[in-house]
């Protein structure tokens, strides 16, 4: 059951997608949600830290407060309108901090939401997905910036792999898979099967067993280009919701997003839960 939930707020912008959604999730589920965010220190290169004086520091600060106290008014706003119980914690971090500290503060939720970057903006919202996926070992779901309507389930895509990521995230997911009118297994392949059996046929009767309207679908990706089949399908198909495994491996005690991963996380159009 989803009924405590976690979005990180955005500093920019009068409208927050991630947090709309959030709050749509929880209304769906009879949910809390808390909105977390973050007042951050300045960023100072050290070859012009010698030049910043300290009311210069302060006034950054400042208006960091001040953009976070204005996110919090709009998410309990939007929340009060929904009928919606939520709660809100604003922290003072450093912007490597917050990321790490969003992802801990996961763990105690059963579903976090972060947003997507918008192009051509500076924005940590990558930093957070890549907290909240590798940090929480909790479902995430990323929303994009250009996402209006809150949560909807008519058709939910499940990619399917084999991996044990793939399997995580259904099992996360099942709540909104039990809610969705009908679900897609997608399994992309890169060829031609040699087997007359369907990959991912098994998966469709756990699915299935669990009361799930499932079909299995199977893709061939000629160029291979995975992320792309995977949300082509989706526009195809009129898709509101995926779910899929999120991959990446450590470098140096930090994670870095697989191809795939990145990939969907880039362009994206619809919501995406993924799990680590």
């Amino acid at each position: 059951m989803i009924k405590d939930i976690v979005v990180n707020l955005a500093l920019v912008g009068g409208h927050d997608p991630a947090a709309v959604y959030a709050i749509s999730i929880a209304r769906t589920f009879g949910a809390h949600v808390t909105g977390v965010v973050f007042v951050y220190d300045p960023v100072l290169s050290p070859s012009i830290m010698d030049g910043v004086s300290a009311e210069w520091i302060d006034a950054q600060r400042d208006e960091s407060r001040t953009m976070a106290q204005a996110a919090i008014e709009r998410f309990e706003r939007a929340a009060q309108m929904a009928g919606v119980e939520a709660g809100h914690r604003l922290i003072e971090a450093t912007l490597g901090g917050a990321t790490d500290m969003f992802g801990r503060i996961a763990r105690r939720f059963d579903l976090a939401v972060v947003g997507q970057r918008e192009p051509d903006r500076m924005s940590p919202a990558d930093l957070f997905v890549e907290g909240a996926l590798f940090e929480s070992g909790r479902p995430v779901v990323m929303v994009p910036y250009i996402q209006k309507e809150g949560l909807k389930l008519d058709r939910v895509l499940v990619c399917w792999d084999g991996s044990r990521t793939a399997a995580r995230a259904m099992g996360d997911a099942m709540p909104l898979l039990l809610r969705a009118r009908q679900v897609d297994v997608v399994i992309v392949a890169t060829g031609r099967s040699k087997s007359d059996e369907i990959p991912g046929a098994d998966v469709g009767h756990h699915l299935a067993r669990h009361g799930v309207k499932v079909d299995v679908k199977r893709i061939v990706a000629e160029d291979v280009d995975v992320p792309n089949t995977i949300l082509s399908y989706a526009a195809d198909v009129s898709a509101d919701f995926i779910v899929m495994g999120g991959y990446g491996h450590s470098r140096l005690r930090e994670f870095v997003l697989g191809g795939a991963t990145r990939g969907i996380l880039g362009s994206m159009t619809v919501p995406v839960l993924m799990s680590h």
